[in-house]
């Protein structure tokens, strides 16, 4: 009997709690919505005070432009026209003139058209008699390759490598010029010695071994045999080698990514009469003659 008590007393206050947590959840409700009813009152009473004070303030700023001497068109205060006096015009107002014209679009400047033609380059004489174009205007052909007549002054091993040789060349300039090649198992070091050669001149320096080359010696060239390229009879360091029918034009430098030599070097050979040629013209020296591999005939020159 006293546990079933228990339990009644208990489902009762149970009950009760329910009905107690409604009521506070009704409470707390009504004073939120009290709270926000209030909150609304404060805003639109502080909104009401910023007109006010905003009105203030515009009837301020046209009491000073009035003070100025600005006439006003319109009534920002009370939203209407003034009434404009007879002898004003609006248009005539120098002030009001003044803003239209600051706010009207300037006419633009037009700008004195520059000529799509770019100014002529003179063109430059280039030793050899050719005229120096850009060059990207320049063919790619032989034209554009230095080649010269040099003197290998002294040859010796590379310290780094047992291929190469280091050459001191002559080609005509104020001092000699390093060369390195890939001749040793073809030529003895004795016949390196102050011998005539053909050189290209113009390729991009570049190190070998830790040694920088400034220039090629041209040879006739087999898988079994290489030889240096003989220059005619009286040939001197320095002089010009041409191809007839191609005016000299070499670039200063040869730019890799262009690939001109790469270009014109199957084209570099010797013909049967072991002539060293470009597409069948003669290497020629002027004046002196054409040049020639000492046995090696139909192969390329390089």
């Amino acid at each position: 009997m006293a546990s079933r008590d228990v339990l009644s007393r208990l489902e009762q206050k149970a009950i009760e709690t329910e009905k107690m947590i409604e009521l506070l959840t009704k409470q707390v409700n009504q004073l939120q919505a009290i709270a926000v009813e209030a909150r609304k009152d404060q805003l639109k009473n502080e909104n009401q005070e910023l007109r006010k004070e905003v009105d203030r303030l515009k009837q301020n700023l046209l009491s000073l432009e009035k003070t100025q001497g600005i006439t006003q068109y319109y009534d920002f205060v009370k939203k209407t026209k003034p009434s404009i006096p007879d002898n004003v015009i609006p248009g005539n107002d120098p002030l009001v003139q003044s803003s239209v014209q600051s706010l009207s679009p300037k006419p633009q400047v037009e700008k004195q058209k520059k000529s799509d033609k770019r100014p002529e380059k003179k063109e430059k004489k280039e030793e050899g008699g050719g005229l120096k174009k850009s060059d990207d205007e320049a063919p790619v052909d032989v034209s554009r390759l230095d080649f010269r007549i040099g003197k290998i002054v002294s040859a010796k091993k590379h310290p780094d490598a047992d291929s190469l040789y280091v050459e001191e060349v002559d080609i005509g300039e104020e001092k000699t010029r390093t060369v390195v090649s890939g001749l040793v198992r073809f030529i003895p070091v004795e016949e390196m010695q102050n011998r005539m050669a053909v050189l290209l001149c113009n390729l991009k320096p570049a190190k070998m071994r830790g040694i920088t080359s400034e220039a090629m010696v041209m040879c006739a060239s087999s898988p079994d045999k290489v030889e240096i390229l003989t220059p005619p009879e009286g040939s001197q360091p320095g002089d010009l080698v041409e191809f007839e029918g191609y005016t000299r034009n070499p670039d200063s430098v040869l730019n890799p990514k262009k690939k001109i030599f790469e270009t014109c070097a199957p084209d570099l050979k010797t013909d049967a009469n072991k002539v060293a040629v470009y597409k069948g013209v003669p290497f020629t020296v002027p004046g002196k003659g054409i040049i020639i591999a000492q046995t090696l005939s139909n192969v390329q020159v390089k």
